[in-house]
């Protein structure tokens, strides 16, 4: 079936069944507006759903507020990568190396080994470059030391070889190349299977759901009023306790909670370029730009991904966005080590910037610390910023031992401490993706429509198990195994399944964040017109 037939048979399809994994918005609404919750987050980054996910474990009653969608600013902006973090250990931070590798391995092997996938690093050493190849060679064998070891030993590679694995890398003036391993995801959808892992615990969540104000009981924060962006309804939430999770929108919420509060934070803007591939990579590069920054060149979702930029960032967070000052920056500094083939702006299909949220004060953004703070503010809202998304578990727990330490037990007796709680516990669709795209191929008529090895794969390294569920919808509808687009993995099933099952209510959800037909910019009109109808039937 041609791409123009697929697309003319969707609107007919994907009438919502009975029951979904997701109640309507109506539905949450009135559950929200009914109930007092232990805890109320605002705000659908990562660092907020960890914390949701956290206390939902923790046996609270838990909301879950955004106003746009889960992970629709920084955490679906990010590098992708769950890494120990290389430069740091040039500032004597070895301890923070170390704790991040370990959440890097829990998160690839134990909670999400479906999500996240190991990557091999290449550091190129060229002559002249800001660190010599001994340093280098000294600086990744510690870094795979404090890993245990687990991703390999750090080593040093001849040029030559390097090449074959990396066909566009510059070997003029090349001296050596540093070897260190890290893992790589899909952003959006770790996100999006920790909103799930947080629901399945009990937590009831609402995307588009923007706060209008602060609910007061006796001076103390005790909820929020909210609008939903959708249909305009209004509604509210009380709660005993109130965390602020808006990440660059923190320092507006606590004016809501205190017109005096002082900035808190500061922003720094990164931006990155997606690029279709002239050749196939096996390894990433991570090539020195001075002593504090490495350009990154990152084969991702079959495609390249290049960046990032760190600069001070003052303007109004929803405005946030790539200008060409960035792209020619991005390309540039990845000419330093990457053929011009590679870098011509034909082949960039996206880009994309997010705000990195940094401790409050000066200095260069490049050197400052990623470090989270928690604050507590006059009303007794909580607020938290800053983090990697490397370290979200932690950042989740760090966040509920705050709460645990309140004065007056203010969650109640039955809480279970997070330190009584299991400490890798995975996220929904948990399995061995490889495992999970061969039953796809080899039970495909079982499972729907023989599946193309390209979406088998696709799904099986974006849902884990839950792939089954997508193989499923398109055996009771064949149609829905078509592709939305025929030079992308994804099928229609897909939608239908991120609308019943995923919290999609607008185009954007589905194309940016649950699927990656924009960042293939694969995204056409005709394309957003038949996901639009078949989200209209929800």
């Amino acid at each position: 079936m041609t791409s123009q037939s697929t697309l003319q048979s969707v609107p007919a399809l994907g009438a919502r069944p009975a029951s979904g994994f997701t109640p309507s918005r109506a539905e949450a609404r009135e559950r929200l507006s009914k109930a007092t919750y232990d805890l109320l987050v605002i705000g659908g980054g990562i660092l907020g759903i960890s914390t949701a996910w956290h206390a939902a474990q923790s046996g609270l009653r838990v909301a879950l507020v955004d106003a746009g969608d889960f992970a629709g600013a920084t955490s679906s902006a990010s590098s992708k990568l769950l890494h120990g973090g290389l430069r740091y250990l040039q500032t004597g931070a070895v301890k923070l190396v170390a704790e991040n590798h370990f959440e890097r391995r829990a998160v690839s092997r134990q909670v999400a080994p479906h999500l996240a996938n190991p990557l091999t690093f290449y550091l190129p050493v060229y002559k002249g470059g800001p660190h010599g190849a001994a340093k280098l060679g000294a600086g990744v064998f510690a870094y795979s030391a404090l890993s245990a070891f687990g991703d390999g030993v750090g080593h040093l590679l001849s040029p030559s070889k390097a090449a074959q694995d990396v066909p566009e890398l510059r070997t003029d003036n090349l001296k050596a190349v540093a070897v260190y391993g890290d893992d790589q995801m899909n952003d959006s959808r770790m996100a999006l299977m920790t909103v799930r892992a947080a629901v399945e615990s009990g937590a009831v969540v609402l995307n588009h759901a923007e706060v209008t104000g602060l609910r007061f009981t006796n001076g103390r924060v005790t909820g929020a009023e909210l609008r939903d962006r959708l249909d305009g309804s209004e509604f509210g939430v009380s709660a005993r306790l109130v965390l602020n999770a808006t990440g660059p929108w923190v320092d507006h919420l606590r004016r809501m909670e205190n017109p005096d509060a002082a900035p808190s934070i500061r922003l720094s803007k990164g931006a990155h370029l997606v690029l279709k591939r002239t050749s196939p990579w096996k390894a990433a590069l991570a090539t020195p730009i001075d002593k504090y920054r490495i350009t990154f060149a990152l084969p991702w979702e079959d495609m390249l991904l290049l960046g990032t930029t760190d600069e001070a960032y003052e303007g109004d967070p929803a405005d946030v966005a790539v200008t060409e000052k960035d792209i020619a920056q991005i390309l540039d500094e990845a000419a330093f080590s990457i053929r011009d083939q590679q870098l011509s702006r034909d082949l960039i299909t996206y880009s994309f910037a997010g705000l990195r949220v940094l401790p409050g004060g000066p200095g260069d953004t490049s050197k400052a610390k990623r470090e989270t703070v928690v604050t507590e503010g006059r009303g007794g809202m909580l607020s938290v910023a800053g983090g990697k998304w490397t370290t979200f578990r932690h950042i989740g727990r760090t966040v509920m031992k705050k709460l645990e330490s309140l004065p007056g037990r203010p969650l109640g007796e039955d809480f279970e401490p997070i330190s009584e709680l299991p400490k890798k516990l995975p996220l929904p669709g948990v399995a061995n993706p490889r495992a999970v795209a061969h039953r796809l191929l080899v039970d495909g008529p079982a499972l729907g429509p023989r599946m193309a090895a390209d979406t088998a794969r696709h799904l099986a390294t974006h849902y884990g198990s839950l792939a089954f569920d997508i193989a499923r919808l398109a055996n009771d509808d064949p149609q829905l195994a078509e592709r939305v687009h025929p030079d992308a993995p994804e099928i229609w099933a897909q939608v239908v399944y991120a609308r019943d099952n995923e919290w999609a209510e607008t185009a954007d959800d589905v194309l940016r964040r649950r699927t990656t037909l924009t960042i293939r910019g694969l995204a056409t009109d005709e394309v957003r017109g038949k996901v639009e109808d078949l989200l209209d039937k929800k």
